[in-house]
């Protein structure tokens, strides 16, 4: 078969090998270090509804999966009353080589009237967008086409950077919109960087990102009282 052979006219079996993959089913490999071929996109992830984290931590050990670096900068999640002090987000991430995380968060949520500091919320948002800047000129100093070490720090770069409850951080007013941009334009080509929270739409973002999902919330069980679950929400 040619490559000018109408797709139409291939038996099932045909069009199976002519995917990526060959039409062999999917297995697990041993993680090696490697480059992705085809990053440096800007996804944003906003909304009302549970799963914008949850999204991007999906994304971020798939790419580890494929043996890419890969870390987690988060803004906003300090720690709360309604849940305990160890995620399983963060056993996991310790467990699978290439993926690393920090906390940058104050205690509580800012605007909650939780009784936290909401001068300790600006300081740490601001201290939180300053990391951000230095993992991106990082990122910018690195070869993002060629493998990084799985155990190495992130300061010498990663081919993936999720900036965790930046979007919250900015509609709280904590840093400006004109950063969260600042940030996107000072990326280098092949860093995919993926931004999460807001329940308000980021719609100075819309030109700027490449792909922008809302996350919509039909119903919740915290709307009947159930607070945060672990395994869940933590």
């Amino acid at each position: 078969m040619t490559d000018g052979d109408d797709a139409t006219d291939r038996t099932p079996s045909e069009t199976r090998r002519a995917t990526p993959g060959g039409g062999v089913r999917p297995t697990a490999d041993d993680i090696e270090p490697a480059a992705p071929e085809e990053f440096g996109l800007v996804q944003a992830w906003w909304g009302g509804g549970k799963g914008k984290t949850t999204a991007a931590l999906g994304m971020a050990f798939r790419a580890a999966g494929h043996g890419y670096r890969v870390h987690l900068l988060q803004f906003m999640k300090g720690g709360a009353d309604s849940v305990e002090s160890v995620r399983g987000e963060y056993n996991a991430i310790a467990a699978v080589p290439g993926i690393s995380y920090e906390n940058t968060g104050h205690y509580g949520w800012h605007g909650m009237l939780d009784g936290s500091d909401e001068d300790e919320h600006l300081a740490k948002a601001r201290g939180a967008l300053a990391r951000a800047e230095e993992l991106v000129a990082a990122a910018g100093d690195a070869d993002l086409t060629a493998p990084l070490d799985s155990d190495g720090d992130p300061e010498a770069g990663v081919h993936l950077l999720v900036l965790d409850e930046i979007l919250y951080a900015a509609d709280q007013g904590l840093i400006d919109e004109a950063d969260v941009l600042d940030l996107i334009d000072s990326k280098p080509a092949d860093l995919e960087l993926v931004l999460t929270g807001s329940h308000s739409e980021p719609t100075y973002l819309l030109d700027a990102a490449d792909l922008v999902t809302e996350v919509r919330k039909v119903k919740h069980p915290f709307d009947e009282g159930v607070r945060a679950r672990k395994g869940t929400e933590y």
